[in-house]
C-alpha cells in the first residue's frame, strides 16, 4: 500500500494568497489524501471562502491567532497521513505530479525526515528564472513554505517548540532530526512557487524573533560545557546582522536580548541537550551541505539515544 501524503499550511488574514493556492493544489494529480488549513485569527473573510468554494478541506479554526508554529503542531497531530506538506498560505507545488513524486522518494528513502524544495519566490527575482537548481544535498534547515515531512518521526522529535510562536522552528527540528540519524534532504528535482506576500511582514520584527528563537535553542540543545560559547556566538553573529543594516537596526537589539531572556526559565524547563559531536556536525552541515549520501552516514548515521 502506498504512502498517504497530506498538505498542511496555515494561513492568517491573506484570504487573496489562500484562493490562490487552494487553486493551485487543486490541479494537482493525483490529489493530496487530505489538505488542512489553519485559519489563526482571521477576520478577512477566509472562512467564508473555505467554506465556500473548499468543502473538501478541513478547517482548523483559531479565534485569536495563536502563531504558525503552534498551528503547524496543532495540523500535524490531526493529520491522518504519514507524509505531511508544510505549506504557507501564499506557496504551492509547481509541478503536476508532485504528490506522486514525493510519495516515490519518501517510499524509497526509508531514513528521509526531511525533503525540502527549491522555492521560485519573489524576494529573489532570479530565482523566477532559474532553469537549473543544482544537485541535491543533505541540509541542516528547510523552509515550512516548502518542506515534505514524516509524520512518524515529528511525532517521535516531539514537534516544535509551542513557545517560539513563529520562526527558528525548522533549524532546531534538523538538528533533532540529523542528530537521530534521519535525513533532512534539498530535493532539487522539485519546486514550489512562493509568491513571498509583502502583507504583515516585518524585517526588524522578523530578525529579533528570528535571533531570540535561535538562542533559545541554543538553550534547549547545546550541551552544558559548550552551551555559554555558543550562545555568545550566535548573539554576536546576529547583533553583526543588525549592525549591518545599520544603526537603527543594532539601537534595537537589546529589545530581543530582553524576550529572550524572559524565556530562560522555560527552556530551561524543556531542555533537552544533544551530543556535542552531533550538534558540532550539524552547525558544519548548515554551513556546508553534503551531497554524498556515503559521507552523511559516515557522520549522522549512527542513531543516538
Amino acid at each position: 500500500m502506498s504512502l498517504t501524503v497530506g498538505i498542511c499550511l496555515t494561513t492568517h488574514n491573506r484570504c487573496a494568497d489562500l484562493a490562490r493556492t487552494l487553486a493551485a493544489l487543486a490541479r494537482l494529480d493525483p490529489a493530496p489524501d487530505e489538505i488542512i488549513v489553519t485559519a489563526d485569527g482571521c477576520t478577512d473573510g477566509t472562512l467564508d471562502l473555505l467554506r465556500r468554494a473548499h468543502p473538501g478541506v478541513r478547517v482548523l479554526v483559531h479565534e485569536t491567532a495563536r502563531g504558525s508554529i503552534p498551528s503547524r503542531n496543532e495540523m500535524a497531530a490531526a493529520c491522518g497521513c504519514e507524509v505531511f506538506v508544510s505549506l504557507d498560505d501564499d506557496s504551492y507545488p509547481l509541478d503536476g505530479d508532485f504528490i506522486a513524486r514525493v510519495r516515490t522518494l519518501f517510499t524509497t528513502e526509508p531514513r528521509l525526515a526531511v525533503a525540502s524544495f527549491p522555492q521560485r519566490t519573489d524576494e529573489f527575482p532570479a530565482t523566477l528564472t532559474a532553469t537549473d537548481f543544482g544537485p541535491g544535498e543533505f541540509v541542516g534547515s528547510f523552509a515550512n513554505s516548502g518542506a515534505a515531512i514524516r509524520r512518524a518521526v515529528f511525532r517521535e522529535l516531539g514537534g516544535y517548540p509551542d513557545f517560539f510562536f513563529h520562526a527558528y522552528e525548522e533549524p532546531d527540528f534538523a538538528l533533532r532530526c540529523v542528530a537521530a540519524g534521519w535525513q533532512v534532504r534539498h530535493e532539487t528535482a522539485l519546486a514550489i512557487r512562493h509568491h513571498f506576500s509583502g502583507a504583515q511582514r516585518n524585517e526588524v520584527r522578523t530578525h529579533q524573533r528570528h535571533a531570540r528563537n535561535e538562542l533559545w535553542s541554543v538553550l534547549l540543545r547545546c550541551p552544558a560545557p559548550q552551551l555559554f560559547a555558543v550562545a555568545l556566538f550566535r548573539a554576536a553573529r546576529q547583533f553583526g546582522y543588525a549592525w549591518s543594516r545599520g544603526p537603527g537596526w543594532a539601537l534595537r537589539e537589546p529589545r530581543w536580548w530582553l524576550a529572550a531572556l524572559a524565556g530562560v526559565p522555560r527552556c530551561l524547563a524543556a531542555r533537552r541537550p544533544l551530543p556535542w559531536g552531533r550538534y558540532l556536525a550539524w552547525m558544519r552541515l548548515v554551513r556546508a551541505p553534503i551531497r554524498d549520501a556515503a559521507a552523511w552516514t559516515a557522520i549522522f548515521g549512527g542513531e543516538v539515544a
